[in-house]
């Protein structure tokens, strides 16, 4: 049985008196107070999550760009430096290895921010597809070197309107080079915290305006602490996992072991557009295209209370399954219950009613499109 792993921030946590659960093999918190008081802060303040679980990995060498096109299902030799792009790591069937956001850092240098869960696919993917990559070019394993960094940083995410007051704020976070009123979403900036490298990228999971901060793993404990007081007077709180999953559930976004797996392709679950199919060449290209009464991703909303859950199924009216939930809650913002789910396609429209059998009991649903909630900008 493996150990359970922390992250470099779990004596705050404890300080702070969080419940912790198993995450990818990880001891996160899962909530400090209230899972409701968190969601809620983070719609109308900030909250502040510890996300140093995530894998990171580093793409370097001439030939980089060509490479993560090659093994992603994006363009990312296209992407500008100080830029950020959401991508797909597929197999060789098409199916979803993992959904990663890619940073460029320099011409030659690229940053891969991977699910914890899946750090060892991903690892074992990338190192993998080098060798694959640079054989059909009869070149120098030198020109592409892939690392995982995983282990040498943290990662804290600020979310919510007073993201930017509250980063800003942070004593000690100086020469940012990208001045705040001029960072744009899925962009990156650099800075530094007493003295030493943080990476400040304008992207998150909330549906909120956010940042998210990389820093060296020794750092993590001071740099959480100064998050803590700049944001204590707008109103932040720190949050855990509970939040982070209605808050991402209400925008609309996917969870790697919910909405998205390895036997799940891109257009299934919405995601078709991150698929650049014009590309000459990549892993999953030649079977990337779902079958034609392949399940597709829909969001649900019912009225009342109760809410469907992962697992429970979609019915029609007589009780015949047509579907079934990845991930349902009792929406904190909107107030009532919304889910996504998988259904066969005749039934994506939403011209058939479609009920949520929560435990024997069929809620009344109605197809909505994601997000179910888009903030205000």
């Amino acid at each position: 049985m493996t150990d359970a792993r922390y992250t470099p921030l779990r004596s705050r946590h404890e300080a702070l008196g969080a419940s912790f659960t198993d995450f990818g093999g990880w001891q996160m918190p899962v909530r400090y107070t209230s899972d409701l008081a968190e969601h809620h802060a983070v719609r109308q303040a900030a909250g502040v999550f510890d996300i140093s679980h995530m894998a990171e990995f580093t793409i370097v060498g001439a030939q980089a760009g060509e490479y993560l096109d090659y093994v992603l299902a994006g363009r990312l030799s296209a992407l500008a430096i100080g830029k950020a792009k959401y991508s797909l790591l597929l197999a060789e069937d098409g199916g979803i290895i993992d959904d990663v956001i890619v940073y460029r850092l320099k011409d030659d240098e690229y940053l891969i921010i991977s699910n914890a869960g899946n750090r060892e696919f991903v690892a074992e993917a990338l190192s993998a597809r080098v060798d694959r990559f640079l054989s059909e070019r009869s070149e120098t394993k030198g020109e592409v070197a892939v690392t995982d960094v995983s282990d040498d940083y943290a990662l804290i995410a600020v979310q919510g309107p007073q993201a930017e007051a509250i980063v800003s704020a942070i004593a000690g976070l100086d020469d940012v080079s990208v001045a705040w009123e001029e960072q744009k979403y899925y962009a990156w900036a650099s800075a530094t915290f007493a003295g030493k490298p943080v990476l400040v990228a304008r992207t998150g999971y909330t549906g909120e305006d956010g940042f998210e901060l990389m820093v060296a793993a020794a750092d993590a404990e001071s740099l959480w602490d100064a998050v803590l007081a700049a944001g204590e007077p707008l109103g932040l709180v720190p949050a855990g996992l509970a939040a982070r999953d209605t808050l991402r559930l209400e925008a609309g976004m996917p969870l790697y072991g919910h909405e998205l797996n390895r036997q799940t392709k891109p257009a299934q679950a919405g995601l078709g557009r991150v698929v650049v199919t014009a590309k000459e060449r990549f892993v999953g290209k030649d079977a990337v295209e779902p079958a034609a009464d392949a399940p597709v991703l829909i969001g649900l909303a019912a009225e009342g209370r109760r809410a469907g859950r992962a697992g429970y199924a979609i019915v029609l009216e007589d009780g015949t399954a047509v579907g079934e939930i990845t991930s349902g809650a009792l929406s904190p913002t909107l107030g009532h219950p919304i889910a996504m789910a998988f259904v066969a396609p005749s039934y994506a429209a939403g011209e058939t009613p479609l009920f949520l059998d929560v435990r024997g009991t069929k809620i009344p649903a109605t197809v909505t499109a994601l997000p179910f909630y888009r903030r205000t900008k």
